[in-house]
C-alpha cells in the first residue's frame, strides 16, 4: 500500500512537471476605420440633433489604446434637395451637428475624409410604425414559468418594410436585438416577444415584477437589414460548434480612393419609436 502510494505521488509529480504553458499567437491586422454613424429620427421629435463616431480598430487583446479618430472631414448630404451638413469634430472621436433635417423617403449620402482617403455610403430614410402596445404574459415564450414582454405594432400593407427591434432593460449595459421584415406577414398586426432565461453562465435572470424595459422600434432599409442579421447572427452564435462561422462583416462605408482598405462599421438613417414597459 506504502509504495502504491508513492507511485502516485510520483506520477503527479511528473505529470505537473511536464506542463507546459501554450501561448496562442492571434493574427493581428493592420488598423481600419471603425464608422458609427446612426442617424436616428425619434418620432415626436424634430431629429435635428445627431452625433457620427470615428474609431480605428485594435488588436483582439488591446484594451488600453486611444482609437478615436480626430481630423476627419464629415459630411451628410441630402441627396435629394442638395443640401450638405458639415458634422464638427468634438476632439474625441465624435462628430456632431444641431442642424440635421430628417425627410422621409430622401436619400442621404455620408462622406469622410480621413487619411487622404475618401469613404462614401448611401441610405435612406424609411418611417416606422408606432408602438401600438407592450404588455406582458407568460404562455408566449419558450418557457411558461417566465415573464416575456410582447411587443405589437401595425405593418402597412401598401409597400415592404423592415425592421429592428432594441429590447434594453433597465440597468443592463447590453441591449438585445431583433431584425424582422413583413416578408410573410405584409399588411398585418406584428407581433414580437422577449423573454429571459434562468442562465447562471450568462449572469441571466428571468423578469420579475418591477423590471423595466426599454424598447425601441427601427424602420429600417432592405441593405441594413441584411446587414444587421448577419451581424445578429453572429454574435448570438458564437460558442456555439454549430452555429455561423465569425467572419468580417463589410458595412456600406466604401473606400473610393483603395478599396481594399475598407472601413468597419454602417451608416443608416433611420425613424424610430420608443416606449418602455414595467412588469407587473
Amino acid at each position: 500500500m506504502k509504495n502504491y502510494i508513492s507511485l502516485i505521488l510520483i506520477t503527479l509529480l511528473v505529470l505537473t512537471s511536464c506542463t507546459d504553458v501554450v501561448e496562442i499567437d492571434v493574427p493581428t491586422a493592420e488598423a481600419r476605420l471603425v464608422v458609427e454613424a446612426s442617424l436616428d429620427w425619434e418620432k415626436g421629435t424634430d431629429g435635428n440633433i445627431q452625433s457620427i463616431e470615428l474609431r480605428t480598430s485594435t488588436p483582439y487583446f488591446d484594451l488600453d489604446s486611444d482609437t478615436a479618430v480626430d481630423g476627419a472631414q464629415v459630411s451628410v448630404t441630402d441627396l435629394d434637395s442638395g443640401d450638405e451638413l458639415l458634422f464638427e469634430g468634438q476632439g474625441n472621436g465624435l462628430y456632431t451637428t444641431s442642424n440635421f433635417i430628417p425627410v422621409l423617403y430622401h436619400q442621404y449620402q455620408l462622406e469622410i475624409i480621413y487619411d487622404n482617403e475618401t469613404y462614401l455610403a448611401t441610405e435612406t430614410l424609411y418611417p416606422v410604425s408606432d408602438i401600438k402596445s407592450l404588455t406582458q404574459s407568460t404562455d408566449g415564450g419558450f418557457d411558461d414559468e417566465f415573464l416575456e414582454l410582447n411587443l405589437y405594432f401595425d405593418d402597412p400593407e401598401e409597400e415592404e418594410n423592415f425592421y429592428l427591434i432594441r429590447y434594453q432593460e433597465e440597468g443592463d449595459p447590453f441591449p438585445d436585438l431583433e431584425d424582422q421584415s413583413d416578408e410573410f406577414t405584409n399588411g398585418n398586426e406584428q407581433h414580437d416577444f422577449y423573454e429571459k432565461d434562468d442562465d447562471e453562465d450568462n449572469n441571466e435572470q428571468p423578469f420579475e415584477p418591477g423590471d423595466t424595459v426599454f424598447v425601441d422600434l427601427y424602420g429600417i432599409s432592405e441593405q441594413y437589414y441584411n446587414y444587421i442579421r448577419l451581424l445578429i447572427e453572429q454574435y448570438y452564435s458564437a460558442g456555439d460548434p454549430f452555429g455561423a462561422v465569425p467572419a468580417p462583416i463589410k458595412g456600406n462605408c466604401i473606400n473610393q480612393d483603395n478599396p481594399d482598405n475598407f472601413a468597419y462599421g454602417y451608416f443608416r438613417v433611420t425613424q424610430v419609436s420608443r416606449s418602455s414597459y414595467t412588469f407587473q
